[in-house]
């Protein structure tokens, strides 16, 4: 598809003014240059051009917000004058995979000042001795080339920290839920305990029913042997009396 009609599509019935992100990978530049890309587009922050036939940016618009623009896979050699007078905030600029070869190509990136991170990974310019130094001096601004600062440290990812936020935000929340866990567990061991303790009252009121209820029984069966003693000890007088 041609770069042009790929930039109508993706526009998405927006106005170019409305667009932040443009993604126009793998379609084809006809003769090499930019298409369709205006001065519209002034909102745009993003811009990722990877493999489609570019060996020039001489055609790039103006795109004074663009801080993030992508190259890689292209065919520019050189010319690269157009990035500092067009793109002036860019911080992050991949031109890996394309035909540079000198140093001196790079001159032109000098006028950059906001140039942080800077790819170049599989061009010819990297089998140059002394490589890295020599491109940490031309382009003092820059921190990080092909995602290393001058003492090898790798460059941080922005996703891999999204991804770490995430994670210690679902930490935060499974220790919310596990202490949620645990009050439920206790409270349902006071409810046991509880229970419990309901239970023993009722089995130990009933004992003391089983209790009192002996004892009537105690009583009345004492009642009745005072009773039947009683009448025995009557009848004997009544005996005695006879006999006399």
């Amino acid at each position: 598809m041609e770069m042009k009609k790929r930039i109508g599509l993706e526009l998405r019935n927006r106005t170019p003014a409305e667009v932040a992100e443009l993604v126009v990978d793998n379609c084809r530049s006809s003769d090499g240059e930019i298409e369709g890309l205006t001065d519209e587009f002034k909102e745009l922050e993003f811009l990722s051009m990877v493999n489609v036939g570019l060996t020039s940016v001489a055609k790039l618009p103006s795109l004074p917000k663009l801080r993030k623009l992508e190259l890689s896979d292209n065919n520019i050699s050189g010319a690269l004058e157009a990035l500092a007078e067009k793109c002036p905030n860019l911080t992050y600029l991949n031109l890996s995979g394309n035909k540079i070869k000198e140093l001196c190509t790079l001159e032109a990136l000098q006028n950059l000042k906001n140039l942080k991170c800077l790819d170049l990974f599989n061009c010819e310019i990297t089998t140059l001795e002394d490589y890295r130094e020599s491109i940490f001096e031309l382009l003092p601004q820059v921190t990080y080339l092909d995602g290393f600062d001058a003492e090898d440290n790798e460059a941080p990812d922005s996703e891999a920290d999204d991804d770490d936020d995430e994670d210690e935000d679902g930490e935060e929340g499974a220790g919310k839920l596990g202490d949620y866990e645990e009050e439920e567990e206790e409270g349902s061991e006071g409810g046991e305990v509880g229970l419990s303790y309901l239970m023993k009252e009722d089995i130990q009121d009933e004992e003391d029913d089983d209790d009192y209820v002996e004892e009537e029984e105690g009583e009345e069966e004492e009642a009745e042997v005072r009773g039947e003693k009683r009448k025995r000890v009557a009848e004997d007088e009544g005996e005695d009396d006879d006999d006399d």
